[in-house]
C-alpha cells in the first residue's frame, strides 16, 4: 500500500529516533548500511524530510540526520503527504482516478460506497499514528526490527 519511498522513510525516521538525538546526527553511509536501503534513494528521501524540517542535518566530515522535532509530532500522515502527496488517501481503490465524494452527483467507481468508510477510518489511523506511537511498540519487536 505505501510507497518504498514512505517504507523507507518510516524506517529511516524509527531508526534515528532510536539512535540520534540533538547532540548526535547520524551519517547517510551508517543509515544506510544498517537498514539496507541504498545510500542515493535513501539521500534524496532524508533531504525532503529535512526540507520539511522533520529532520535536522548537518553537512560536512562529522555531519549527519537526527530528527527535526519531537517524534510525537510526527503523523505517518504528514509523512505519506510529503513524500508521496495525497493520492494515497484520494486515489480509487481499482484506479479509476480520484474517487472521493465532492458533494456532486458525478459518477464514482463501483466499490466507492463500499471503501469510502475504510478510506475514512484509514487516514484517521494515519493522522493518530507517530512516530512516537511507533517507537513505543518497536520494543515490543525487538527480535524482528532489526536497528
Amino acid at each position: 500500500m505505501l510507497s518504498n519511498t514512505c517504507k523507507y522513510a518510516l524506517r529511516a525516521l524509527i531508526y534515528l529516533a532510536k539512535n540520534a538525538g540533538q547532540d548526535r546526527k547520524i551519517g547517510i553511509k551508517k543509515i544506510s548500511d544498517d537498514l539496507e536501503i541504498p545510500s542515493p534513494f535513501l539521500g534524496k528521501i532524508l533531504q525532503s524530510l529535512a526540507k520539511q524540517r522533520i529532520l535536522a542535518s548537518t553537512k560536512g566530515p562529522h555531519g549527519g540526520f537526527s530528527l527535526g522535532t519531537e517524534p510525537e509530532l510526527i503523523s505517518l500522515h504528514e509523512i505519506i503527504h510529503i513524500l508521496d502527496g495525497d493520492d494515497f488517501f484520494n486515489t480509487c481503490l481499482i484506479g479509476m482516478g480520484d474517487c472521493h465524494h465532492d458533494g456532486s452527483d458525478s459518477p464514482r467507481c463501483p466499490v466507492h460506497d463500499r471503501f469510502v468508510e475504510i478510506r475514512g477510518e484509514m487516514t484517521q489511523l494515519f493522522q493518530d499514528t507517530t512516530l512516537k506511537t511507533i517507537l513505543d511498540d518497536v520494543e515490543k519487536y525487538e527480535g524482528i526490527i532489526r536497528f
